[in-house]
């Protein structure tokens, strides 16, 4: 349970409470956003669930364009363990330590772009915490929204959690290596599931272990540039 938003507990944040904790992140969002646009900097959202392979995607997207400047800021309960990979993988990567907090919010992402060289990346990756449910209340001031959702999540997961795809720009069908050993999971059963919730989905399968679909990934993060 965040102790910040409360789940949607109105018990533990009143609804008047919550609505002006989002009025004030919008504000800040806001004004990220300025400055993200101002620097020429394209910001990126990217939830999923823990072990959906968030920051393997990052690491496989460092791999593949070797000669961008790319930058990130990843959320985590506890450690700094994605941060120590990025930095490995060549990404200019600070952590967000949020304790009990199950979600980032744009006032803690303003506060660490004041120690991250930001504006010298042509992409900053926001990598939230592992959570599909508070990551989609509160905007960052990234200009899209992307999930990552592993095949080894089911194929019901868009529609257990419609809000988070419902706002989706894009979704990485990840670890798409490991089909072959689902049986019953498939792209056009994930695909159908997202199309129930968001009318115009956008599924882009990918393997971060075989490179698969990393080219289309990156060509994604140019057209939105």
């Amino acid at each position: 349970m965040c102790d910040t938003c409360g789940c949607g507990d109105t018990e533990i944040v009143p609804v008047d409470v919550r609505e002006r904790i989002l009025s004030h992140n919008d504000h800040q969002a806001a004004h990220n956003r300025q400055h993200f646009v101002a620097g020429g900097v394209l910001a990126i959202n990217l939830m999923g669930s823990p072990g959906a392979g968030k920051t393997a995607m990052l690491e496989a997207t460092a791999r593949a364009l070797p000669d961008a400047k790319l930058a990130a800021i990843s959320g985590d309960l506890a450690t700094d363990h994605d941060e120590a990979r990025l930095s490995h993988a060549g990404i200019t990567a600070a952590t967000i330590n949020t304790d009990s907090g199950c979600h980032l919010d744009a006032e803690l992402v303003h506060r660490r772009l004041h120690d991250v060289p930001w504006r010298d990346a042509s992409v900053l990756f926001i990598e939230n915490v592992g959570n599909l449910v508070c990551p989609a209340v509160y905007d960052l001031g990234q200009a899209a929204n992307v999930v990552a959702l592993s095949v080894t999540e089911g194929v019901d997961k868009p529609e257990k959690y419609p809000v988070r795809f419902r706002a989706a720009d894009l979704v990485l069908l990840t670890k798409i290596d490991l089909l072959p050993h689902l049986p019953g999971i498939s792209v056009e059963a994930i695909a159908a599931s997202l199309a129930k919730v968001n009318p115009q989905p956008r599924l882009l399968p990918v393997s971060a272990v075989s490179g698969e679909g990393i080219g289309a990934w990156t060509d994604w993060l140019a057209s939105r540039r």
